[in-house]
């Protein structure tokens, strides 16, 4: 059987290393993600709820340049594009070193990231397009949120950072491939998030502001080029592309994923490491360890004391979402994955199994911190169903966190075998002994 048609293979030398350094840092962060999220939650359906509200709906900025923004969209805005800058980063990085880079390899790993957006969109235009075709058109007798197609892009992102927190509890013996696959995922997944949020979440484009936005990006890539090293050039670059996008009416996050492409990724002779390399190394942490939480904080304050819980979940909008993400996650991921390996002529490695895939995909129905952002676009001119969407977020990120840990436990003994062979280093030099036989 050859190398090139094993999915989920054993990674080279240089890709294991980058993989269990990328996921190390994301654990971190998804520990104080889900920790920043439940303050948020308690703290708005407390009696100090109205002070949580006016928080984030607190007005900073220069009005005179049109960024007085309230303190949820700044961290929307500005702080995720920091974190979509890292995931342009990892991007850049697996199509150029890691998985992407060999089409027979990235075969199926691209299908089942597809499947695994495809089929939760479709769950969740199915539910709400029945509902308002449906008796059930408009709002509901209980004061549930009526039906909305608007929130068809919920459900396709996966949350990398609070799928590795269940790891670090459940899954620590989880072989790196496995582990790297669900990163594969993740990245496609949030790449896949913000071009529907360009294309589809996009009101109103100014195309002049574009256009310059898109001038500052290519001045940046120029820099990269010339091999212009120094913060003092790329920052201001940087500033200025990101308030061109804002004022284009394309999300600005879309910035921070364009500039991650094109930061060069190999490194030149007499290099250590690269620039991507660099800067994802001395930004992860900010990114993992303050921006999304603040942002997690800002957007998962859903107040319950109105709408009720019962009513937010008996939704058209949460069915929809918690459907796409509890149950289309893991079809499309293991289905797609499946079908294209049998079409491929891919198979796996002895010891991973096909209910590994599936676990991985239920691990993937983990939504949250992309999936709010876009709840909150689609869906922010109305309350009730903004509302809705949040809490069925939560709740199905819940379910699939508990689902996954359930299959992955079942396999622990497994994994715990693969982990002792490819783990084992008898010489003390640092290198699993199985890449040096």
């Amino acid at each position: 059987m050859s190398q090139q048609r094993v999915f989920l293979g054993r990674l080279a030398l240089p890709q294991r290393s980058w993989v269990l350094d990328q996921l190390r840092s994301e654990t971190v962060g998804g520990v104080l993600l889900l920790a920043a999220a439940g303050i948020a939650l308690v703290w708005a359906n407390s009696p100090w709820g109205d002070a949580y509200a006016n928080l984030v709906d607190f007005q900073i900025g220069p009005a005179s340049i049109n960024l007085n923004l309230s303190v949820g969209t700044w961290a929307a805005d500005g702080l995720l594009a920091l974190f979509f800058f890292i995931v342009g980063l990892e991007l850049k990085h697996e199509l150029v070193l890691g998985s992407l880079s060999r089409p027979a390899q990235a075969a199926v790993p691209i299908a089942a990231a597809i499947g695994g957006m495809a089929v939760p969109a479709a769950i969740y235009a199915g539910v709400n397009l029945f509902a308002l075709q449906g008796p059930a058109a408009g709002p509901f007798a209980d004061g549930s949120a009526p039906a909305s197609l608007a929130g068809w892009g919920v459900p396709m992102a996966t949350d990398i950072a609070f799928a590795l927190a269940v790891l670090a509890v459940v899954g620590r013996r989880l072989p790196v491939a496995l582990r790297a696959f669900l990163l594969t995922l993740a990245v496609v997944d949030d790449l896949g998030a913000i071009a529907v949020i360009a294309i589809f979440y996009t009101d109103a484009i100014t195309l002049g502001w574009l256009v310059a936005a898109l001038l500052f990006c290519l001045g940046y890539w120029l820099l990269q080029r010339r091999r212009v090293s120094t913060p003092l050039a790329y920052v201001p670059l940087a500033l200025i592309a990101w308030f061109c996008m804002h004022e284009s009416g394309v999300h600005a996050t879309v910035t921070g994923v364009i500039l991650g492409l094109l930061t060069r990724i190999r490194t030149d002779p007499g290099e250590s490491t690269s620039p991507g390399d660099r800067l994802s190394h001395r930004l992860h942490p900010i990114s993992a360890g303050i921006c999304v939480p603040i942002f997690a904080f800002t957007a998962a304050g859903v107040d319950l004391r109105a709408i009720g819980l019962g009513a937010a979940l008996a939704a058209p909008i949460a069915i929809g979402i918690m459907a796409g993400l509890v149950i289309g996650k893991p079809i499309g991921v293991l289905g797609t994955a499946w079908l294209v390996a049998r079409f491929t002529g891919a198979s796996l490695p002895e010891s991973i199994k096909w209910r590994d895939v599936g676990a991985i995909g239920t691990l993937a129905g983990i939504g949250f911190t992309v999936a709010l952002l876009i709840a909150e676009l689609g869906f922010e001119d109305v309350p009730e169903q903004l509302d809705s969407a949040k809490i069925a977020i939560l709740a199905a990120s819940a379910v699939a966190a508990v689902l996954a840990s359930g299959l992955l436990l079942a396999r622990n003994r497994a994994y715990a075998s693969i982990a002792a062979v490819e783990e084992a280093d008898e010489d003390g030099d640092g290198i699993p002994d199985v890449y040096q036989r």
